[in-house]
């Protein structure tokens, strides 16, 4: 039985410019694809054609499946590039950016997962990217997670029926080294027809902090993400799962004796899935 004929450079070269072109046409498939998505959805009026659901299904799919030499971060980078370019290609929107931490950072942040066709929109504060995405069609907010006790209850931004909701909360695949790994929640007006409610947010108005709070709602899976006093008391950014009812909440509260005067549900996102290194 004869040898294999063995593969030259060249010959190695010829099927990498092959995949190249099927890489390509494949993407211009997906564009004509989109071009029939978009006369269905008519999201051009509707709004945003963000769908976080969705996107973090397919990112957890993506790093399950990857294997190989080629590095994850860039393979997860494409994906995010081709999902968010395809998205602003359905709706044309801008993301607003709370760059009161460094811009850079959050610059990084914003490029990897919505690439470079979206615009870019730096702001001095998360309160100043809430008002931004409230006063437009369809665009997104992002901020970090953890702005720090000088950002203030950011979140009491959010209250309300027709104001801005957390709708996803970044990147959708955690690991350690990640490249553009800063927690960064991002909102969008609300759109309930895409809202995954894995985890849901709450804005919690207290009187005064109680010992024992923080292991009461851990008993449930529940947590205070963040908090910050004013003049009425104490602000809670709470963080529970959807199974948990906010009745659920309110009674450990009521059970250490914590007096709730404001609540409202601020948002939700998927869970949290991390890739191990």
């Amino acid at each position: 039985m004869a040898d294999a004929p063995k593969l030259t450079l060249d010959d190695l070269r010829r099927e990498i410019d092959r995949i190249d072109a099927g890489m390509h046409e494949l993407l211009m498939e997906r564009g004509r694809i989109i071009d029939t998505l978009i006369q269905v959805k008519k999201t051009q009026v509707s709004g945003s054609a963000f769908r976080p659901g969705r996107e973090a299904s397919q990112m957890r799919v993506l790093a399950e499946r990857h294997k190989g030499t080629l590095p994850f971060d860039t393979v997860e980078s494409i994906w995010r590039i081709i999902v968010s370019t395809f998205t602003y290609v359905q709706a044309p929107y801008a993301v607003h950016a709370d760059i009161s931490g460094g811009d850079a950072p959050m610059r990084d942040t914003c490029r990897f997962h919505f690439g470079f066709t979206v615009p870019y929109m730096p702001h001095d504060s998360a309160k100043a990217v809430i008002d931004a995405v409230a006063h437009s069609a369809g665009d997104l907010g992002v901020f970090r997670a953890e702005p720090g006790r000088a950002a203030g209850a950011w979140w009491t931004a959010l209250a309300g029926p027709d104001r801005p909701k957390i709708i996803a909360r970044l990147p959708f695949v955690e690991r350690p080294q990640h490249p553009a790994g800063m927690p960064v929640y991002c909102i969008s007006k609300p759109i309930e027809d895409a809202a995954v409610r894995d985890i849901v947010l709450y804005a919690l108005g207290v009187e005064r902090w109680r010992e024992g709070l923080q292991p009461a709602l851990a008993r449930m899976g529940a947590s205070v993400e963040s908090s910050a006093g004013d003049e009425s008391g104490l602000n809670l950014l709470v963080a529970a799962p959807g199974t948990v009812s906010l009745d659920g909440v309110m009674d450990a509260m009521a059970g250490l004796g914590v007096g709730v005067f404001d609540v409202h549900e601020i948002g939700s996102h998927a869970a949290r899935f991390r890739l191990p290194a």
